[in-house]
């Protein structure tokens, strides 16, 4: 099944993506009505059920006429993890970390697609993309361990760690260069974990203005979801609805000066789990 959030008027909706079109989850029997509140509510066996009530809907939306949001657009966390590739390590100058290197964005990075990338007016000039795979916690995960971490999977997304260099680098925590308004676009939509053959399989790449400039595979993953969701468990309560955004591979723009630019579209493509695609505009 595919969640995903949209806006109607001044309000946030939720619904399930069916081909080209949406089931609004006002129009199914549901004990939520967003995409959080329904991971929080249901368990996968319940998720496919509902994913069955709404290929049968009757009332469709078409998903060309909707604004789209990050499909949870209220998670607590929001954890991403830097270095993650081994080429990207390479290209950065970093050594390979020996645990996950891990840092947090806020809700107010979360855009969806379609929503535009924000240059900040004071800082423009060196904007970077990161093409990434992200998942979705679906359940609340403790001290758990790599062997059982899948099941407290959701589903997963694409994500744009979108990150301005110059601010990265003046603090090592890295914070200020990435947790700004409308650095993080993801989706189109959360897909859950039964559609997803393996997530350590997956294909994933930056198109700017359909020009191919980041390729790479979660294959190549330092630290795969299974290690990082029992790293992170073990000191973090994971909950339903956390986004955990696993690294980007080597051919970010630093590594080639070519960054974000007024005007630009860029789009970051997971295998099987759609694009994320957004204009970029000066603030």
């Amino acid at each position: 099944m595919r969640l995903l959030s949209y806006r109607d008027g001044a309000d946030a909706r939720a619904g399930v993506l069916v081909g080209n079109e949406v089931v609004a989850l006002s129009d199914l029997d549901v004990p939520a009505d967003s995409v959080r509140g329904l991971l929080e509510a249901l368990d996968a066996p319940g998720l496919a059920e509902l994913a069955e009530r709404a290929a049968a809907a009757p009332e469709r939306l078409a998903l060309a006429g909707l604004h789209l949001l990050a499909p949870v657009p209220d998670p607590e966390k929001i954890i991403c993890l830097g270095l993650n590739y081994r080429d990207h390590a390479a290209e950065s100058g970093q050594e390979i970390p020996t645990a996950p290197m891990w840092f947090a964005k806020f809700a107010n990075s979360l855009i969806g697609s379609g929503e535009d990338i924000l240059l900040p007016a004071a800082h423009p000039a060196y904007v970077d993309y990161e093409a990434e795979l992200a998942i979705v916690i679906g359940r609340t995960a403790s001290n758990v361990d790599a062997a059982s971490a899948l099941e407290y999977v959701a589903g997963a997304m694409p994500f744009n760690d979108v990150s301005a260099r110059d601010l990265q680098i003046q603090n090592p925590l890295w914070t200020s260069g990435k947790a700004i308004d409308t650095f993080a676009p993801c989706g189109p939509a959360l897909v859950t974990l039964d559609e997803i053959e393996d997530l350590h399989a997956l294909g994933l790449r930056t198109r700017i203005n359909g020009e191919l400039v980041q390729e790479g595979n979660t294959r190549e993953l330092i630290f795969d979801v299974p290690e990082t969701i029992a790293w992170l468990s073990r000191t973090v309560t994971l909950v339903a609805g956390d986004i955990i955004a696993t690294g980007t591979p080597a051919g970010v723009g630093a590594s080639k000066n070519r960054f974000l630019l007024d005007g630009d579209t860029v789009e970051v493509e997971v295998d099987g789990l759609g694009a994320v695609v957004n204009p970029v505009r000066a603030a």
